[in-house]
Order: C-alpha cells, then structure tokens, then sequence
C-alpha cells in the first residue's frame, strides 16, 4: 500500500476533535422486537471508535440507521450538525459512506469500474449528457477514472485495475471495497467487518490502511469481532449487548469492564462478584 496524496481525499469541513456524526436515542423495533434500544454515539473529526459486542447485539441494525438502509423507530442520526435524510444515497452525498459485513462488489465489472461506480453521488452529469456523450460527459469520465485508479494506488491495487473483481483474492476484495466507498469522498466511513474471513498478514495490511484512511482526515466507525485488531486501532470502544449500549471508553477502559467479560462469556454481571483475574481479558475470552 502506499500512501496517496492529500488532496486526493478531501477532510472534513469541521475542525479536529469536533462532532461529525451525533446519533440520539436511536431506536429500532422489527415488531415486537427491540433490536437497537437508546444508543446514543458520538464520532468526532479525526477519531476511529470501535463498535463491538457478541453476536445479535444489534451492531449491523445499528450501522443500517446510520447510513438510512433503515428508518428508526425513534431517535435522530445528525451529520456536521444536519439530520440524516433516511435515504442511502443522500446519506453517502452527505458525506457518509460505508462497507457491508457480506462483500457487495460486481464481480463481473472489473477492478476499476467497481471504483468508478462509488463515484456516483459525485458525478453531476445527468441522462441528456450520458445520451449525447459530450464534452461534459467525457470530461467526467476521465477524472472518474483518474480518481479511481488514485484510490487503486492508495490501497495496492493499481496493477490489477483492469482485472474482474471476481478473481480477486479474498482479502483484496475487502480493500476494494473500502477503495469503492472511498470513492463518494466520505468524511466519515463506516466498516463493517472488514477483517472477517482475513488471516493474520491481512489483518495488519487491513490495520494499516485504515491509520492511513484516517491521515487523509477521514473519521472511521467500525463493527469487528477481532479483538485485538479493534483495541489496537481505536480511540474509543462502545459495546452493544442485546440492543443497548453497555459501556464506552478506551481500550484500557472497556477490557477492564467486568460487564463486558460477562457478556462476552455468555454470563450475567453480578455487582458483588469478585474481580476476575489477570487472564480475564475481553481479547484472551475472544479467541476461545
């Protein structure tokens, strides 16, 4: 991987350390089912915060109310100080973009046409321009491209640009995903997952290019059950645990949790229990 040009992903309008993205009291029901309960979450410009908790916590429910693939039942989503439309596209032309925990590339189009197609939210050309293919229409064609290929060097992927998506190995599919959401000049991108299925390389490849995402000025949200990749990346970790928001804090600060080691085991968190041990850490639990 190497690193691109600054200018090559605009930072977000707000000053460091302010509130990009504000959800509040985000609630959503399927029914009878309450799957998100009253989370609250702040990501400020410049900060990557991790999203855990076990399976069926409502992590992936939460991340569908951020980005409009759902409608909450309750509760607002704010962005640079402005209410979310509940639409994903004119969430992702606000300035919000993100992957999906199941790899959504066309696996037909090659590598740089899946980069051009996140390209999208900032093309202005419309139907009557693409018809008559003229001047304006190929000029947006080429710097399309050009960003694209920009992005393919970002992430390592250059020489396999004209490659079909489908032929990729595993782990560079993930990486042309972020390229992909990427693409749409987010100031804040949201990664589902993106070292499940990776091997350990992968993994500290995957960690890498995510610092660097966030050099570029781009805030990071992301839902990972690897443990140690999450506490080595974030600067805060929230955790879900049956629809609610159980703590916050930084790494040192959400290990140490006694609530959380219980949730993580599958045990109730009993306020008189003695602490636990030295091995009782969220990360050594994880990998059993």
């Amino acid at each position: 991987m190497t690193t691109s040009p600054t200018e090559t992903t605009p930072a977000p309008s707000a000053a460091p350390g302010t509130p990009l993205l504000e959800a509040k009291g985000v609630v959503m029901r399927f029914g009878g089912l309450t799957a998100v309960n009253n989370i609250d979450l702040t990501v400020n410009t410049g900060e990557i915060i991790g999203l855990i908790g076990p399976n069926g916590a409502g992590k992936t429910t939460f991340f569908n109310c951020l980005t409009g693939l759902y409608v909450p039942t309750e509760g607002t989503v704010s962005y640079q100080g402005k209410v979310l439309p509940p639409k994903p596209y004119k969430v992702t032309d606000a300035g919000v973009a993100r992957t999906f925990q199941n790899i959504r590339l066309f696996k037909n189009m090659t590598v740089v046409e899946n980069v051009i197609v996140g390209r999208h939210t900032r093309t202005r050309e419309g139907l009557i321009s693409a018809l008559i293919r003229g001047p304006g229409y190929h000029r947006a064609e080429r710097e399309a491209r050009d960003r694209a290929m920009e992005l393919l060097r970002f992430i390592g992927l250059e020489h396999k640009a004209e490659h079909l998506a489908r032929n990729l190995p595993y782990g560079e599919q993930r990486k042309l995903e972020i390229a992909r959401a990427l693409a749409s000049d987010p100031g804040l991108l949201l990664l589902d997952e993106p070292t499940a299925g990776m091997n350990p390389q992968e993994t500290r490849a995957t960690e890498e290019l995510v610092f660097a995402i966030r050099d570029q000025g781009i805030a990071i949200l992301v839902i990972e059950h690897d443990m140690r990749f999450i506490f080595n990346l974030c600067d805060r970790v929230a955790v879900l645990v049956q629809g609610q928001k159980l703590v916050e804090g930084s790494s040192a600060v959400v290990q140490a949790d006694e609530r959380v080691i219980a949730a993580y085991l599958g045990t109730p968190y009993e306020a008189d229990a003695p602490a636990s041990d030295s091995t009782g850490t969220i990360e050594e639990e994880d990998q059993t």
